[in-house]
């Protein structure tokens, strides 16, 4: 097998296939990438055997075959190469060159016939969707996705397929956040998986938004994305989500409305002087007026004031100021509306202009 390609077209299947493969891994040849060359086109496949990922790529006058080859050696290699190389990649029994110039680089490689594939995707449902529409999906919710929590099922984001949309959702359990998008009649079901946390920040990683349309195949147990240039293959995490819409407040009356970047600002600013621990901060409600506090145990105290659009009186209610800015960074709108209910129920957060990403935030005990 042998192949040439110029520096920069190489370099950007590699970066997408790279980030997939471990550092550590239980199996010598998952640190290896499979270069597969047939009839003009290569592939490269990177897998942890929980995400795949295999990019693709035209190549002109190369011999066709398959090898396996250190996937971050061979990224750093063509990455410190001069713009404009021309890399040419050979095998020759176990080892691996690669030449560019005077460059010259003798690396080890392992049995093609080694390297693991994912199961078959058997698709029970497929749809079409903008790559920008799914890529602000995930902006707007992956933030939420839990950490190593022993709830499994929520160390990753819900695909909740609709008849007429696609949600995604994520939570922690302090916060929730939700965004959907509109699918073209005849494409929707009802359907709920959960894919996990890896899988949605390679997928954040490999979308760039933009309208081409890209296909998503939900199995059993796997989603596949298919691209042009990529397909993108995860397991997904068998389990049950919680029901996420109970916990979306209804009857929250109190309205307020204020400018998202002042409100942000400000609480960026009070957040210097919170409690390291708890990151809380107080936020009053008075016509008009939105008054933002924090303490900490050094007695020291921080307080701001943002004029908003109100008429409630006399509420006041603790939050995790985390929670809360990373909420606002994840909405577009130049005003949001917080819509309250009393001090011990969640607020709901969402652009003043739109409804179809909200944000939900649990009190805090101060």
């Amino acid at each position: 097998m042998r192949f040439s390609l110029q520096r920069e077209v190489l370099l950007k299947p590699l970066a997408q296939v790279v980030n997939v493969v471990e550092r550590r891994h239980t199996l010598p040849v998952l640190a290896n990438l499979l270069a597969r060359l047939d009839g003009g086109q290569l592939s490269l496949t990177g897998t942890d055997l929980e995400v795949e990922m295999v990019a693709r790529v035209a190549v002109d006058g190369a011999q066709d075959g398959e090898l396996t080859i250190p996937a971050r050696k061979l990224f750093e290699i063509v990455r410190a190469l001069p713009d404009g190389s021309l890399v040419t990649i050979s095998k020759t029994g176990d080892k691996v060159a690669v030449q560019a110039g005077r460059s010259r680089f003798t690396l080890a490689s392992l049995p093609a016939n080694d390297f693991p594939s994912l199961d078959e995707v058997d698709a029970s449902e497929r749809l079409q969707i903008p790559e920008a529409s799914l890529k602000e999906l995930l902006e707007r919710t992956a933030f939420a996705m839990a950490q190593q929590d022993v709830r499994f099922y929520l160390n990753g984001l819900l695909f909740d397929l609709r008849e007429t949309s696609l949600r995604c959702v994520a939570t922690d359990g302090h916060r929730l956040a939700l965004c959907e998008a509109a699918l073209e009649p005849g494409q929707g079901g009802k359907r709920q998986i959960i894919v996990p946390r890896k899988g949605v920040q390679e997928l954040q990683r490999l979308l760039e938004g933009g309208d081409r349309l890209l296909e998503l195949e939900l199995g059993k147990g796997h989603i596949r994305i298919k691209r042009n240039d990529v397909i993108f293959t995860c397991k997904l995490i068998e389990g049950k989500f919680p029901d996420y819409e109970a916990v979306i407040p209804i009857g929250a009356d109190r309205e307020v409305t204020v400018d998202r970047e002042v409100l942000r600002a400000a609480l960026q600013r009070t957040s210097i002087l919170s409690n390291e621990k708890y990151r809380g901060v107080r936020v009053e409600v008075a016509p008009n007026l939105l008054r933002i506090s924090a303490h900490n145990p050094e007695q020291e105290e921080a307080q701001e004031e943002v004029e908003a659009d109100t008429h409630v009186d006399g509420l006041a209610i603790g939050f995790n100021v985390t929670y809360l800015l990373e909420a606002l960074s994840a909405l577009r709108s130049e005003s949001v509306v917080l819509q309250l209910r009393d001090a011990n129920s969640s607020a709901l957060v969402r652009g003043a202009d739109s409804a179809h990403a909200r944000h939900v935030v649990m009190p805090l005990r101060l």
